[in-house]
């Protein structure tokens, strides 16, 4: 069996891919157990908003794509009267069930390191939930908003600062951080780096989308599979298909909690190749001596 995983330490490309899942592996039952306690009422109720939105969906489309005259669409009515107030509840429980995940997350990884490798209990985890949460909330609004207009202006600058912005939330939990400060200390911590930490991500999350596919797609081709056998009824989408869809793709919001250990094994593994805070921490030690307090008093 291997040894717990060492956080605080210098990992090259594969071996930071290969410490995220055994790291997982290894705190399989604590870690889940922690996600579906504090993220369990979100992930449930933000799946029951989706399925009605998806229902509304697929009437929708399916009468907009029903044979006939197009007057089965009212194209007077409002985007609100449209899509309904399951939208934008959908959006809200997402986003919740989106920062409780990197808060339970990078709290669980905060208290293993400090407990020495040891999984934390629930009551730990809560502890810096309640701490933390309303920081990451915030954090991930402002990086989503600079992201978004990144990714608007020619593509290449939010590629650029998604692995760099990916760093404030491990900064903010493990040090303690404001916003403004994560966010100067990232770009700090990034330089020289950029393209390890980018490749690390990529492969990661290239390996949870193949993941998240192969779970979803049967559900989605059943559609399509339906379309093609049955082309008299024309385009008419399956209920029950789109709506196992959505509830897989909620159910596997667990694979998330993946690519956030890896970027924090990314956060330790810069924070030790630049300043090597680990190995700072270890020689102040040395030559400090323990009193044995289970030791029995001596008598003279």
């Amino acid at each position: 069996m291997k040894p717990p995983v060492e956080l605080a330490k210098t990992r090259d490309f594969s071996e930071t891919i290969s410490d995220t899942f055994t790291f997982v592996k290894q705190n399989i039952k604590p870690l889940f157990k922690a996600f579906f306690v504090f993220s369990g009422f979100f992930l449930v109720a933000g799946t029951i908003s989706a399925v009605f939105f998806q229902m509304k969906m697929v009437n929708l489309a399916n009468g907009v794509m029903a044979p006939g005259p197009v007057a089965n669409l009212d194209y007077g009515s409002s985007f609100f009267e449209r899509f309904g107030i399951e939208y934008f509840i959908t959006i809200l429980l997402y986003m919740i069930t989106l920062t409780v995940l990197k808060v339970t997350t990078f709290s669980y990884v905060a208290i293993y390191k400090e407990k020495g490798n040891l999984p934390p209990t629930t009551e730990e985890v809560w502890g810096y939930i309640k701490y933390y949460f309303w920081r990451i909330l915030g954090a991930s609004f402002v990086s989503n908003i600079l992201l978004v207009i990144g990714f608007v202006f020619c593509f290449i600058p939010g590629v650029y600062l998604a692995p760099i912005f990916a760093l404030i939330f491990p900064i903010i939990v493990f040090e303690n951080a404001s916003f403004g400060y994560a966010f100067n200390r990232c770009f700090t911590l990034i330089k020289d780096n950029w393209w390890l930490t980018f490749g690390i991500l990529l492969v990661t999350w290239i390996i949870i989308y193949a993941c998240i596919t192969a779970i979803t797609l049967p559900a989605a081709l059943f559609n399509v599979i339906g379309m093609v056998m049955h082309p008299q009824k024309g385009t008419n989408l399956s209920m029950t298909a789109s709506v196992l869809t959505v509830v897989l793709q909620h159910l596997c919001l667990v694979f998330l909690i993946i690519p956030i250990v890896t970027i924090s094994l990314c956060y330790f593994n810069l924070t030790e190749s630049k300043e090597g805070t680990n190995l700072l921490e270890r020689i102040s030690k040395l030559g400090e001596i323990k009193p044995e307090n289970d030791l029995p008093a001596e008598e003279y």
